[in-house]
């Protein structure tokens, strides 16, 4: 995983991910992209704030682009950039920003190298992956020669997972990129729901820091919980999970009586 090599703004810096395919609706295709995005860009220090899922339908992909362009940092984009009729997300994305699109000379030089070397055929299919929209900056594919594209804030990559990866590796230095999220995981030794009220009250008096319980089933010793706290101030993430030991160590010490 590459490293966003930007300085860190004291602000936070978001992001949304727009997922487009019928086929993931469908069940057909099983989505890999969203929690390898999601960590990628939470070990960066951008907040991946919502995810959406839209089919290959214009006017659904042009209203989500539209709605999340205008509330996040950043909005990434999955699928629907292949050699097929329905790969119409660069259409949309072009229609989304009111620019015309059309085939991209660099993106065709990229393809001509990559038909050379792969000994592949250049056909219709293929030169749709080179239409680009105007004042768009390509994003380099190492994996299969079709680039992505980067308009605004407006992030477009394949929906292949390898090729998406690496793709999201060529844009990672140049975003911008927040204050890293710390995060610590305390094991409980209790049900959640024992230590529920608990949580809550730590929590609150501790704004800051995010507190989630995640439940699992211990084979030895039965239901416990894991307590994660996740915080951009390392101080207040010991001070919030200091209060958390604390608390387990009197309800373990209550339970010896």
């Amino acid at each position: 995983m590459a490293t966003a090599n930007s300085s860190a703004s004291k602000e936070a810096v978001t992001a949304a991910l727009l997922v487009i395919g019928g086929k993931i609706l469908s069940g057909r295709t099983k989505d890999q992209n969203i929690s390898y995005i999601a960590e990628y860009l939470t070990a960066v220090g951008i907040d991946l704030k919502e995810v959406r899922v839209v089919g290959d339908e214009e006017r659904a992909i042009i209203d989500a682009l539209n709605a999340l362009r205008h509330r996040f940092t950043y909005v990434f984009t999955t699928g629907g950039i292949g050699p097929t009729h329905g790969d119409i997300t660069a259409d949309c994305v072009a229609k989304a920003f009111g620019v015309t699109i059309d085939s991209d000379p660099r993106a065709l030089a990229i393809l001509h190298e990559w038909v050379e070397t792969t000994g592949a055929e250049m056909n219709a299919a293929r030169l749709r992956m080179t239409r680009i929209p105007k004042g768009a900056d390509l994003i380099l594919n190492k994996v299969s020669g079709a680039p992505g594209f980067w308009i605004g804030n407006v992030i477009v990559m394949a929906g292949v997972p390898s090729i998406m990866q690496a793709m999201l590796d060529e844009v990672a230095p140049k975003l911008n990129i927040g204050v890293r999220m710390l995060s610590q995981t305390v094991r409980a030794d209790a049900r959640e729901g024992d230590i529920g009220v608990q949580l809550g009250e730590i929590a609150k008096a501790n704004p800051e820091v995010a507190i989630g319980s995640y439940p699992f089933f211990d084979p030895q010793h039965g239901p416990n919980t894991y307590v994660v706290l996740r915080a951009r101030d390392a101080p207040k993430l010991a001070q919030a999970k200091r209060a958390i030991e604390d608390m387990l160590e009197r309800r373990q010490a209550r339970s010896k009586y």
